[in-house]
Formats: C-alpha cells, structure tokens, sequence
C-alpha cells in the first residue's frame, strides 16, 4: 500500500467543521401603561441565547433580551419605565461546511458580533404602543472530529538547544543605518 509506504499517519483531531454568519433586525411592539409623549430612551439588556444543531447546514439559536423604554406622558410632565421580555429564535444557515467529519458528535459554539441594540424607538399613532427596532448578529462554528494525514519523518525529530544555530550577529549595512544621535533629536521636540 503505497500511503503506508509513504510514512503518512492519519491523526484523529477536533476542528471547525462548519461555520455561519447571520445580521438580523428585527421589529417590536411594546404596549406602554399610559399613551407617550416623547421616548426619552431605550436601552436593550439582559441577552440570553443558546445555540444547536438543527440540521446537516443549520444552527438555531435561541435567546431572549430585555427591552427597556424610557417615556414620558401627560404632556411630558411625568416619566414611566416600561419593560418587555423578547424571546426569538435565529436559524443561521452554515456557509461553510465540511463534509469529511467522522461522526454526529458536534459542539456548537456561538459568538455574538453585534449585541441587541436599539436602532430606533418610535411612538405610533395607535394609542399606547411603542415601536422598537432591534439589530443583532451572531456567528456560529460547528466543532467536530476529522482525520487528517501527516507525512513521517522516518529520521525522527532532532530537536537541538543550542543557541548557537540562531543568527544574532548584525551586518556592517545594518550597523550603518544607526543614527547615533538620535537621542539628541528626541530631546530637542
């Protein structure tokens, strides 16, 4: 058999197997205790997510995050926070995919690129309800075991601790561009 011939050795390892990318916005309805003046501010906290396997090309991540309003009404005479639970759930669709994985044992890792952020926060005209649009981005990698093959070295490896195989010695060229009055320029600014 010419791979065994050849002194290959196949390796069994942990690798990205597959990975994907996904940018949503996303649009919600928050009902207010009283009709709003003015939106005063918005702050989005409290992202939760969790991300598997949904099939052979997909990740579904689920997650949840708080929406925060800041708002005032009564003709901008009082103030009044409101908070709204948001749940979703993002199928990012893998755009790289390695189909030489050994088995169906699979981590999933999730990482957040761009957190849940208010884009904007708007009043609508339909009485106590407040429009918010949300941005999120997640990138997702599929880890996996995969074989790879690795060429032997029949001599072995010869590891030697010697300084004196690195080459520390400074050519004349080098030592002619030294400007040995540099430290006096530096002083003068």
């Amino acid at each position: 058999m010419t791979y065994l011939d050849q002194e290959y050795r196949e390796i069994i390892t942990k690798a990205v197997c597959g990975k994907g990318r996904r940018f949503v916005e996303a649009t919600h309805s928050v009902s207010a205790s009283h009709k709003p003046s003015s939106i005063l501010g918005c702050w989005v906290i409290n992202h939760l997510y969790h991300a598997k396997k949904k099939s052979k090309d997909t990740v579904e991540v689920n997650g949840s995050y708080d929406i925060n309003i800041w708002y005032s009404y009564n003709d901008n005479t009082k103030t009044e926070v409101v908070t709204e639970r948001i749940t979703y759930c993002d199928n990012i669709k893998l755009s790289v995919k390695d189909d030489h994985c050994i088995n169906d044992d699979y981590d999933v890792v999730a990482k957040v690129l761009q957190q849940p952020n208010c884009l904007e926060c708007k009043i609508t005209n339909q009485g106590n309800k407040i429009v918010v649009e949300i941005e999120r981005e997640f990138l997702v990698q599929i880890i996996g075991d995969t074989k790879i093959s690795v060429k032997v070295n029949p001599d072995g490896f010869h590891h030697q601790d010697d300084d004196d195989d690195w080459d520390f010695d400074v050519s004349n060229d080098e030592l002619d561009e030294i400007n040995p009055d540099f430290l006096d320029e530096k002083e003068k600014d």
